[in-house]
């Protein structure tokens, strides 16, 4: 589970110096030459947009759910002078959208922000609720200096709220202003987040400023966890859960997700591997190596130590097959579902690891009880004829494998009385440690009660979760499809 036009960002330099005659010698750049420097521009909006065009508010896609209609200024509520930013936040079931969001773009150069440590801006709503993302430094296009502050706590009353910025010599051409999203639904997972119901909520006096309060950076990667992974030859793996908390002016610790880019990473062993700008450890040999990483200049909490065993063989290519016939949950090979979410319900011990090999996208579970794979609405498999799963048994004494259907009945939900499931027991002799195995359900074979109290025999015209449940086994996954012979 991520179009617009490319914009080049250009490089511009001014010589202070004027040149004189041109000999057939080259010159070198005098050390009095000055590089031009773009608008440092703090304020974003006040009583109106601050060195912005008027379209400077971009809606996230409608087709994700979005009400672009959501969005628009308010000349009757002010925080300071005569207007304010007015998002009227629609209720989960909208026909228009079940959320507004989007971003204040600089469509000029950009501006030069590194004077500044924190985005601020002042927001009242018309109920306590949570706006469920702000930050700045996306732009729909590279993202380069992202940065998100997630489930602000929204009061009737205008507060000030802060947004720091992780490392401001990194934003010398800046383009993105201000992102925010808030819903009945959380746009991520899609899932209840308090506001179940339609809401307003103003913001005013939206800039950047240096509020030298901010202080004690702690950053971290893999969320603070030092890790130890398994990897192969080829492969990717992304540095994953990158945050930098911050003391706050008002004494609070504040927490920020962070894009990659201003995190400088090390590899102990770059012959084993190495990390690009992206994040993405790209693996280039055997042998064992530490992942690491600093914002400036600050030791992050969490690594990952990883031992790369060898070349990776991956599962056969699915066949070619008409879309029609096909419904693929996780497979690079066909157009899956949306949102997939690898882990929506899992055992506490599990150890979940995603890879990445020329383009297929693997998942590992080690220690796997039970492990639910989810996605955005719910699917009619009752026209196909088989689920397809490709295991890999990593290691168990007694290996045992269930794949379990979940379908959320005619409401399309979870819970309400008409869910049903089903499971169906893989043979353990089937499954070879080391080996590759292609396991072919029939759709009408998922007869087994299952963990989660359905009796078996799902429905399958609203199939919401794939699960697979095992005894503390672990497997390497990938390509689940249901088809139609």
């Amino acid at each position: 589970m991520k179009n617009r036009k490319h914009i080049n960002l250009k490089t511009i330099f001014s010589l202070t110096l004027v040149l004189g005659l041109l000999f057939s010698c080259e010159r070198d750049l005098s050390d009095e030459a000055v590089f031009a420097t773009f608008p440092n521009t703090a304020d974003i909006f006040t009583d109106s947009p601050v060195s912005l065009t008027d379209e400077f508010f971009i809606s996230f896609d409608p087709a994700f759910g979005a009400n672009p209609e959501a969005f628009g200024t308010d000349d009757d509520v002010a925080f300071a002078g005569n207007s304010s930013i007015r998002i009227d936040v629609p209720a989960a079931n909208d026909p228009n959208g079940s959320f507004v969001g989007g971003i204040f773009l600089d469509r000029g150069e950009g501006r030069d922000l590194t004077g500044y440590t924190a985005l601020s801006f002042w927001a009242k709503g018309s109920i306590t609720a949570n706006i469920g993302l702000v930050g700045f430094g996306t732009d729909f296009d590279e993202n380069k200096f992202a940065v998100e502050r997630s489930n602000i706590q929204l009061s009737t009353d205008w507060r000030k709220y802060i947004v720091p910025i992780p490392d401001p010599s990194k934003l010398v051409q800046e383009k993105g202003m201000f992102i925010f999203s808030a819903g009945g639904l959380d746009v991520v997972d899609s899932v209840p987040n308090g506001n179940e119901i339609g809401f307003t909520f103003w913001i005013d006096e939206l800039k950047f400023e240096n509020l030298g309060t901010i202080a004690q950076l702690r950053p971290s990667i893999f969320a603070g966890e030092d890790l130890t992974e398994q990897g192969f030859v080829g492969s990717t793996r992304s540095i994953t859960d990158l945050e930098a908390t911050f003391n706050a002016p008002t004494g609070e610790d504040i927490t920020v997700g962070a894009a990659p880019r201003y995190f400088d990473f090390s590899s102990s062993d770059t012959d084993v591997a190495f990390v690009d700008e992206l994040g993405l450890i790209q693996i280039v040999g055997e042998g064992t190596t530490t992942i690491t990483g600093q914002l400036n200049g600050v030791l992050a909490k969490g690594s990952l130590n990883l031992e790369v065993l060898g070349t990776f063989v991956g599962a056969d290519t699915p066949p070619i097959r008409d879309p029609a016939d096909v419904i693929s949950i996780f497979s690079d090979a066909y157009n899956s579902v949306t949102n997939l979410n690898l882990a929506v319900f899992n055992n506490d011990d599990i150890q979940i690891q995603t890879q990445n090999f020329n383009g297929d996208q693997i998942v590992t579970y080690e220690n796997l009880i039970f492990v639910g794979l989810g996605w955005d609405g719910t699917n009619d498999v009752s026209a196909m004829t088989h689920l397809h799963v490709d295991v890999q048994l990593v290691s168990s004494t007694s290996p045992a494998l269930t794949v379990e259907l979940i379908d959320f009945g005619a409401n399309n939900s979870e819970g309400g009385g008409d869910d049903t499931g089903g499971g169906f027991v893989v043979a353990s002799s089937e499954l070879t440690e080391g080996a590759w195995v292609g396991v072919d359900i029939p759709i009408n074979a998922f007869t087994q009660a299952t963990g989660g109290g359905f009796s078996g025999s799902p429905n399958l015209n609203n199939i919401a979760r794939v699960v697979l449940v095992s005894n503390g086994s672990s497997f390497i996954v990938d390509n689940i499809y249901f088809y139609r012979e």
